[in-house]
């Protein structure tokens, strides 16, 4: 079979996979954010942490619940990590240094899982379990809920509340990815993944050292990072690990939960909102976008210059041969077009063009089909957007699913748009203009840029994977990139909560011959246009200094 037949195949297969746990779990999600009954085990989280969960929440005390919850998440794993070198199960590691713990911690509850230590060699069984694996799961709950509660502004009407910031995190993790997630490292142990508590072993011996490796919670770690997408892994290979990632099987797999969630919630989406069909409209544009991407990223990497990758097949630097460059190029177009991160190929040794790609997915807002929650509430945004582009070239007030996009909507939505780019582009500035954060350039010219340019693009959209090559250990990488990770998870979701409070106050308005029907192709292809435009607008200075002037060369 030709690794060209092999890389389709796999993708047919993937696509057939998540069709059909679409409507089953979209309709699930559904239901759970909007039963009224409370789980036993549910009941005992709320006394714990004295929360009501019926209590119905306007957007500022929902977004103080978010913060004030993220928050204690950030103290509570920073001191984790200072104090590893008094704890059990610590392996010998010595407590993590100021800088780096920041950055490991806002990272983590961020959704973003950027990491810029060994994980086998930096951190023990209490931390990796107690801190970083509970984050996975907590952390993709909050995005969760942030996007059920815009979806409830389009759904209610002449009210500001948005439901309980606590009931929906708490479901969120019991009812969603919890049971999931068990099942799923059930299946990664069962294809050989790793899953114990076991110290470090000598597996091998060469002249001057020998070679070590520690066991761990692996699978139990590899299914939620992949679930939530969050990327953070155990070892610094992270999904090119053969203890996280052996087999191509179990590859294909992980996609497929990277890509569950965000999919089935555009079915949660359409529910919820009463019209099911708008739900496939938003998941035909996240499909157009993802197929595009994995498209255009096989033929970079599939395309045969030179004798060494006509030998090779392709591209088949920084790729697992057990994989190679069709499953290595379905998953970098998925980790990144989502807030995953984990790769099981190294972008930096992609093509210039195919580098770019990896890029190019982040910069999107990564809404394709995005982050777990933040996909949708991203793809909703860049809706709004569409919607306020339409009626300034028809003459007519904007409306979406029977709320008009006034004001004080493309304000909200304005603002969304325009953070993280900003992040971006400023710290990368700095980074670029300051004499000390070049020195931890592996390579200069444009391949050294877009080392910098990457670093900041996945810190800012919740990424958290790396471009490799940059020395991101630094005070200065670790403090601003940290920044970057917390402003830019949060942030936005001041302007979502706000956007979604005042759809939620609003009375819906008649349809007539002359609104837009935004459940058609013509409005998912309005949209499919919208994101690309505005991004390109934005990035493309920088993407012409980096990966497109590499790729031309």
């Amino acid at each position: 079979m030709s690794p060209v037949l092999a890389g389709v195949l796999q993708l047919l297969a993937l696509m057939a996979a998540l069709a059909l746990a679409h409507v089953p779990l979209g309709t699930y999600l559904a239901r759970v954010y909007s039963s009224p009954k409370h789980l036993r085990i549910e009941k005992w989280i709320y006394q714990g942490i004295g929360a009501d969960p019926d209590t119905e929440m306007r957007w500022p005390a929902y977004l103080r619940g978010v913060l004030a919850f993220s928050v204690a998440g950030v103290l509570f794993l920073y001191l984790l990590q200072r104090l590893q070198g008094v704890l059990p199960g610590s392996l010998g590691f010595a407590s993590i240094d100021p800088d780096q713990a920041f950055n490991t911690a806002a990272s983590f509850v961020a959704n973003t899982n950027w990491q810029s230590y060994y994980g086998e060699q930096a951190m023990g069984h209490v931390v990796q379990t107690a801190g970083l694996a509970v984050q996975n799961f907590v952390s993709a709950a909050v995005g969760i809920a942030v996007a059920v509660a815009l979806v409830r502004g389009f759904a209610r009407s002449r009210t500001g509340e948005l439901g309980n910031f606590w009931a929906d995190l708490v479901r969120g993790v019991v009812r969603v990815l919890v049971p999931v997630a068990v099942v799923g490292a059930v299946i990664l142990v069962a294809c050989g993944v790793i899953q114990n508590f076991s110290g470090i072993h000598e597996v091998g011996q060469f002249p001057g050292g020998s070679q070590q490796w520690n066991g761990g919670a692996v699978a139990s770690q590899e299914v939620i990072k992949e679930l939530g997408t969050n990327g953070g892994g155990y070892f610094n290979a992270n999904s090119a690990h053969p203890f996280e990632n052996p087999t191509p099987f179990t590859n294909l797999f992980e996609i497929f939960l990277i890509l569950l969630i965000p999919v089935a919630l555009t079915r949660t989406f359409g529910v919820m909102t009463g019209s099911v069909r708008q739900g496939y409209a938003i998941l035909a544009t996240m499909a157009t976008i993802w197929l595009s991407f994995v498209a255009l990223m096989m033929w970079t990497e599939f395309a045969h210059h030179g004798p060494a990758l006509q030998a090779a097949g392709g591209a088949m630097e920084g790729k697992e041969v057990r994989f190679g460059i069709g499953g290595s190029s379905i998953f970098a177009v998925s980790t990144t077009l989502t807030s995953t991160g984990a790769v099981d190929s190294f972008h930096s040794s992609y093509t210039g063009l195919g580098g770019g790609i990896t890029m190019l997915g982040m910069m999107l807002g990564e809404i394709a089909p995005g982050g777990v929650g933040s996909g949708l509430y991203g793809m909703l945004v860049m809706a709004v957007i569409a919607v306020f582009i339409a009626g300034l070239m028809v003459g007519r007030t904007p409306e979406y699913l029977g709320k008009k996009i006034g004001t004080r909507e493309i304000k909200f939505a304005a603002c969304y748009i325009l953070i993280t780019p900003a992040l971006v582009l400023v710290f990368a500035a700095a980074a670029m203009a300051l004499p000390t954060p070049g020195d931890s350039m592996t390579n200069s010219g444009a391949h050294g840029f877009s080392e910098i340019l990457y670093a900041y693009t996945s810190a800012a959209n919740n990424n958290g994977s790396a471009f490799a090559g940059l020395n991101a250990d630094t005070q200065w990488f670790n403090t601003t990139l940290g920044l970057a990770m917390l402003l830019g998870r949060f942030l936005p979701m001041v302007f979502v909560l706000a956007l979604a409070g005042s759809l939620a106050r609003q009375q819906p308005v008649p349809t007539t011959r002359g609104t837009l029907r935004t459940e058609k192709p013509l409005f998912s292809g309005l949209l499919v246009g919208a994101v690309l435009i505005i991004t390109g607008l934005t990035y493309f200075p920088a993407l012409a200094l980096g990966p497109l002037a590499e790729g031309l060369a």
